[in-house]
C-alpha cells in the first residue's frame, strides 16, 4: 500500500532539492569572475546530467543494496529488492529519485572551491567519480544500515554524508590544483580577488535557504501521521533559526572586524547556518538550533580566513569553509544538543564519541579516495588549465564563449595576471598612419579662438547639479560616461571575504565639455559649486588645450563647430 501523501511530499522535496543546483550555480557565478561565468554554469548542469545515470547505474546499489558493515551492493538499473529500506508508503522510484538529487548537491559542492583554473574534462571525471562510489560508501555508512548506522551515528539529512562530503572533496581538490593566478604574492599574502556579482550571489543563497526546507524537511520522507506533521514543522523552524542567527553573527562580528558588514562573508554565514543544522535538525530543540547557528557563523569566518590565509589554500567561494567545515562542526554538536542522548541532556558521552568517530572516519575516507582521483587526472588527462586559458578565462578557452553576458561585458585588462603568472607582457605594435594628416581637409582654427576641453570626474549623485550649473551658464553641450576609478589614494579602504582589496575603483561619472565662447573659469567655479560636498571623493576637474574641433556633418571648424553644442 502507496501512501499519497509521503509520495507527493517525497516527490516535492526533491523537486526543492534538485532546484538547489540552481542555488549553487548562481552563488559559484557571482563570486567569481565574469569571464569564467559560462563555465560555472555548464560545470553544475553537467554533474547533475553526469551524476544521474551513475548513481542509477552504481552508486544507489552501492549505497543501499545490502547490509554489510562497509558497502552496499552492484544493483546496475536498481532493479533489486529494497523494501527493507525503503520509507512507508513511499515507491522505491520515487526514493531513487530523492536520493539522487542529494547524490548531486555533494558532487556540485566540489566545483566551488576549483572554480577559474579546472579543465572541464577533468572536472566531468571526479563529479563522475564523486557520484559512483566515495558519496554511495560513505552514505552506505550512515543511512544504507552500514556500521556508523548501526552504531547509532544521527545525521537526519546530511551535514556529514552530503555537505562534508562535497566540502573535504573541495579542500583535497584546491590544495592539490594550487591557487589561482595573483591570489597571493611573493610573500604569500593573500590579495583579494571580488567575484563580479554578488546579486547573483545572494539570488542563489536566497534560492538555497528556500530549497533547504525541502533538504531538510524532506529528509522525514513521511507526510501521514501526527508525528511525521509535527515533526516537519519543527524541522522547519529549526533550519530557518540557524540559518537567521548565523547570518546575523558574521553581520555583526564583520562589521566589528572590518568596519562595515561584509556582504559576501554574510551571505555565505546563511549557508553555513543551514549547513551546521542539517545533521541535527529533527533532533536539538530551538533553543539548541539557534546556538548552534551562532557556533556556525563564527566558525565559517574564522573558518574560511584560516584556510584562505594560513593553510593557503584558494577557495573562491568558501565552500570549504561552509559545507566542510561547518558540516563537521554541525554533525559534532548534535552530540552536545540532541534531545535524546546529547551530553547536555544527561545523555553522557557516547553519542558525542559516535559523532566525533563518524565525522573523522568520512573525512578519512574522503580524503584517501579523492587525493588519488585527482592525482590520477593530474597525471593523465591534467587537472589544471594552462596560465594562457586561465588569465584569457574558461569561457573562451574551454567553451568557445566570448562572454556569457554578451553585449553588457566590458573588455578586461589581465596585464597583473599576466606579470603575477611570469609571463611576458606583449605590447601592440605600432602602426604606421595609412593617409597623411595633410590630405584629410584638416583646418585650424580661426586666429585669436582659444577652444578649451573641461573634464570632470564626480560622484554619480551629483550629477544632476552639475547639469543645472552648466545649463544655467550657457553650457549644454557635453558628453557623458559612467566609469569606474579613484584617486592616487587608491579609494576607501575596502574588505572582500576579509581580505583588502589593493585599489578599490569606485563608480564615478566623467563630463567632458568644450568651450569657447564661455569662459573657462566660470564652468570650473560653477562646477565646484555644483559638485562641493567636503567630503572625500568629490572628484576632479581637469582643463586642456584643444587645437580645432571639426563638425562632421557640415565640416566647420573651430568655434563655429561648437555652436550648437553649447
Amino acid at each position: 500500500m502507496y501512501s499519497s501523501a509521503n509520495t507527493i511530499w517525497v516527490l516535492i522535496a526533491a523537486a526543492l532539492v534538485f532546484f538547489m543546483q540552481a542555488g549553487f550555480a548562481m552563488v559559484e557565478t557571482g563570486f567569481t569572475r565574469a569571464k569564467n561565468a559560462g563555465n560555472i554554469i555548464m560545470k553544475n548542469l553537467m554533474d547533475f546530467c553526469l551524476g544521474t545515470p551513475i548513481y542509477w547505474l552504481l552508486g544507489f546499489g552501492i549505497m543501499f543494496g545490502g547490509s554489510s558493515a562497509l558497502i552496499g551492493g552492484f544493483d546496475p538499473f536498481v532493479r533489486g529488492d529494497y523494501s527493507s529500506i525503503l520509507p512507508d508508503g513511499v515507491p522505491l522510484e520515487a526514493f531513487l529519485i530523492f536520493q539522487t538529487v542529494f547524490c548531486a548537491t555533494a558532487a556540485t559542492i566540489v566545483s566551488g572551491a576549483m572554480a577559474e583554473r579546472t579543465k572541464f574534462s577533468s572536472y566531468c571525471i571526479y563529479s563522475m567519480v564523486i557520484s559512483a562510489v566515495v558519496y554511495p560508501i560513505s552514505g552506505h555508512w550512515i543511512w544504507g544500515g552500514g556500521w556508523l548506522a548501526q552504531r547509532g551515528f544521527v545525521d537526519f539529512a546530511g551535514s556529514t554524508a552530503v555537505h562534508m562530503v562535497g566540502g573535504v572533496a573541495a579542500l583535497v581538490g584546491a590544495k592539490i590544483l594550487g591557487p589561482r593566478i595573483g591570489k597571493y604574492d611573493k610573500n604569500g599574502i593573500s590579495k583579494a580577488i571580488p567575484g563580479h556579482s554578488l546579486t547573483l550571489g545572494a539570488l542563489g543563497v536566497f534560492i538555497l535557504w528556500f530549497c533547504w526546507f525541502g533538504f531538510n524537511g524532506g529528509s522525514t520522507v513521511s507526510a501521514t501521521g501526527d508525528e511525521s506533521l509535527v515533526a516537519m514543522g519543527h524541522i522547519f523552524v529549526t533550519t530557518n533559526l540557524s540559518a537567521a542567527i548565523a547570518t546575523i553573527v558574521v553581520m555583526c562580528a564583520t562589521w566589528i572586524r572590518y568596519k562595515k558588514p561584509d556582504v559576501s562573508m554574510t551571505l555565505n554565514g546563511s549557508l553555513a547556518g543551514l549547513v551546521a543544522i542539517t545533521a541535527g535538525c529533527a533532533v536539538v530543540s530551538p533553543v539548541g538550533a539557534a546556538i548552534i547557528g551562532i557556533i556556525a557563523g563564527f566558525a565559517v569566518m574564522f573558518g574560511i580566513e584560516f584556510i584562505d590565509k594560513v593553510l593557503k589554500i584558494d577557495d573562491p567561494v568558501g565552500a570549504v569553509g561552509v559545507h566542510g567545515v561547518c558540516g563537521a562542526l554541525g554533525t559534532i554538536l548534535v552530540g552536545f544538543f540532541a534531545q535524546d542522548g546529547g551530553l547536555f541532556y544527561g545523555g553522557g558521552v557516547s553519542l558525542l564519541g559516535t559523532q566525533i568517530l563518524g565525522v573523522v572516519a568520512v573525512a578519512a575516507w574522503v580524503v584517501v579516495t579523492m587525493t588519488v582521483t585527482f592525482y590520477i587526472i593530474k597525471a593523465t588527462v591534467g587537472l589544471r588549465v594552462s596560465k594562457e586559458e586561465e588569465i584569457l578565462g574558461l569561457d573562451i578557452k574551454e567553451h568557445g564563449l566570448t562572454s556569457a553576458y554578451a553585449d553588457f561585458m566590458p573588455s578586461v585588462d589581465v596585464t597583473s595576471e599576466v606579470q603575477a603568472a611570469g609571463m611576458p607582457v606583449q605590447l601592440a605594435t605600432p602602426v604606421e598612419k595609412a593617409i597623411p594628416v595633410s590630405t584629410v581637409g584638416y583646418t585650424p582654427a580661426a586666429d585669436g579662438v582659444k577652444m578649451t576641453k573641461v573634464v570632470i570626474i564626480a560622484k554619480q549623485s551629483r550629477f544632476e547639479s552639475l547639469k543645472q550649473a552648466m545649463n544655467a551658464i550657457g553650457v549644454t553641450g557635453m558628453t557623458v560616461t559612467n566609469v569606474l576609478g579613484c584617486g592616487m589614494q587608491k579609494g576607501s579602504t575596502e574588505y572582500y571575504r576579509g581580505v583588502p582589496l589593493e585599489m578599490n575603483l569606485l563608480p564615478k561619472i566623467k563630463v567632458e565639455i568644450v568651450v569657447c565662447k564661455v569662459p573657462v573659469e566660470t564652468v570650473v567655479q560653477e562646477a565646484k559649486k555644483a559638485l562641493y560636498t567636503g567630503n572625500i571623493g568629490d572628484g576632479k576637474i581637469f582643463v586642456y588645450d584643444v587645437e580645432s574641433v571639426i563638425k562632421v556633418r557640415t565640416g566647420e571648424v573651430g568655434c563655429a563647430a561648437l555652436q550648437d553644442e553649447e
